[in-house]
């Protein structure tokens, strides 16, 4: 097999995520767009890992209060 099927492979057949895997892979993607975000917007960057972290915490707590209402809701109404 070439390097190129063995790549086309995970498009093809997904590796299997548990619950804590997949909320744990949230934070990543966050942090990145926190930093990137943050570091476009500020003027002084002396603040800016303490913006980023900020903003993170907030990114990251909002996503989860919205699944976990949207499950509620879910589990309300099925």
């Amino acid at each position: 097999m070439t390097v190129s099927s063995l790549i086309a492979q995970f498009f093809v057949t997904p590796i299997a995520l548990g619950g804590l895997q997949k909320a744990v892979l949230i934070l990543p993607i966050c942090l990145s767009i926190a930093i990137v975000y943050k570091v476009t917007r500020l003027e002084n960057l002396r603040h800016m890992i303490r913006a980023v972290l900020n903003l993170w915490v907030t990114i990251v707590v909002g996503m989860y209060a919205v699944g976990v209402g949207l499950w509620v809701v879910y589990t309300l109404l099925v």
